[in-house]
């Protein structure tokens, strides 16, 4: 495979889930469409906004977990990084420790930890042969663990306001339909700041087209001159950064920090990434998709219907993608 080839194929794996993604932008339109003339709370710009605020950090994990679902790999550690990240961000801001205590200081702290995280599942699966599953499923429990035994099961409560009220403010707006102004919160102004260099990073740089390529065929990418190892290792640190940044806005956003919080997201991450458009094969994936998946969860559909219609979705995308995969 030639550098001409893995541009190709880089080019390919980007497009292929194309149409799948404007069919899934039209139902979202469509479903949007219909609860705002069915319910008269919807469209207002108070519950706009506060979807908004539900919704973007699971958007963040979903494009974290794109990374690392390309390469044909997994990570069910996200949501465990998540919650022990709301801790530590809380236990660093809550202790004397001089600039580790600071606001800018338990966050970078917070977030190296989340790349370190990132650096050793990538260490499991590249050099000692781990399955993915295997590896972020153990790192997952353990975090868990070490987060609980740090706590000792208890909470820790966040009183640094200018830290909380971060969550809370607002940026940019415009006037409503129904003559209120619409401010648009800073939480959904973060999955701006994620996804667009994620996005030039997977669809606009010679790695992203080494990570298409890497899912693809692995062995035909290391012949033909890539860094299968550093390829792989970036993926998972970008996972378990994204994961970790979403632990610092749900400590934000909640005030609190505990090692048990984000129980379940890591699934809701993945369902998001695959409904989306990731290829659970490998080798096809976008940033776009989850965020166009993760309008679903914007809708404030009944959480009971929404989990039925989930699960078929990802029973028919996967279908789908086992067909063109048979046939490529």
């Amino acid at each position: 495979m030639s550098d001409q080839a893995i541009s190709k194929a880089g080019r390919s794996g980007a497009g292929l889930n194309l149409l799948l993604g404007l069919t899934l932008l039209l139902l979202l339109l469509a479903m949007w469409f219909a609860l705002s003339i069915e319910t008269t709370t919807f469209w207002t710009s108070n519950n706009m906004a506060n979807l908004l605020r539900q919704g973007a950090m699971i958007a963040i994990l979903a494009i974290g977990e794109t990374f690392v679902i390309i390469t044909g790999g997994i990570d069910l550690s996200v949501g465990a990084i998540a919650g022990v990240m709301s801790m530590a961000v809380a236990w660093l801001l809550t202790h004397d420790l001089g600039f580790a205590s600071t606001i800018a200081g338990a966050i970078s702290i917070t977030l190296a930890i989340g790349v370190f995280i990132g650096l050793f599942h990538a260490f499991g699966v590249v050099q000692m042969g781990l399955p993915p599953f295997i590896m972020t499923l153990a790192s997952m429990y353990a975090l868990r663990g070490i987060g609980l035994l740090i706590t000792n099961g208890a909470t820790i409560s966040i009183t640094n306001d200018d830290f909380t009220g971060f969550s809370r403010a607002s940026f940019l707006g415009f006037p409503w339909t129904d003559g209120s102004w619409f401010a648009v919160p800073v939480l959904f102004w973060m999955v701006v700041v994620v996804a667009v260099p994620t996005y030039l990073l997977l669809c606009q740089s010679r790695w992203g087209r080494y990570l298409y390529a890497f899912g693809s065929n692995k062995e035909a990418a290391r012949l033909s001159g890539v860094n299968i190892k550093a390829v792989s290792y970036m993926a998972y640190v970008v996972s378990a950064f994204c994961a970790a940044f979403v632990g610092v806005l749900l400590a934000m956003r909640i005030g609190i920090g505990n090692p048990t919080q984000g129980d379940g997201w890591e699934l809701q991450a993945i369902a998001s990434s695959v409904i989306g458009g990731t290829s659970l094969f490998g080798a096809v994936g976008t940033i776009h998709g989850p965020l166009i998946n993760n309008g679903a969860n914007l809708l404030n559909l009944n959480p009971f219907w929404q989990r039925i219609i989930t699960g078929l979705l990802i029973i028919l995308v996967v279908y789908f993608d086992t067909l063109r995969t048979r046939k490529r």
